[in-house]
């Protein structure tokens, strides 16, 4: 998979977890659409990863590892409260951070492989 494609899947995702957060019954808090708003900012990277905007890679990468990070929390205060349908929808979105930042990873080596060779 190429990284433009999995951030736009990941920022997708992001957006249409947040949207599901909010829809759901006991919507408690309007930090449901953080990873909306990151979701928002990947999407419009999208060009520039296509384009192997250098630059614009890295700051995705970086905004999906704060994503990443930033979800453990509710995660596991999901997973602690025995709230499955919260730690689900939470795991869905870390999966797909974890996917797109695999596939930058692999094209930041590739790239490194075809300079050096």
């Amino acid at each position: 998979m190429t990284p433009h494609f999995t951030n736009q899947i990941n920022a997708l995702v992001l957006i249409i977890g947040s949207i599901w957060a909010f829809l759901q019954p006991d919507f408690g808090s309007w930090t449901v659409f953080i990873p909306a708003g990151f979701g928002v900012v990947l999407l419009a990277c999208t060009p520039g990863v296509k384009a192997e905007n250098k630059v614009i890679a890295h700051i995705a990468v970086l905004l999906t590892l704060v994503v990443f990070l930033m979800l453990m929390v509710p995660f596991i205060k999901g997973l602690s409260e025995g709230d499955i349908m919260s730690a689900l929808r939470i795991a869905i979105m870390m999966a797909t951070c974890i996917l797109a930042m695999v596939a930058f990873i692999k094209s930041f080596r590739d790239a490194r492989r075809r300079r050096e060779g």
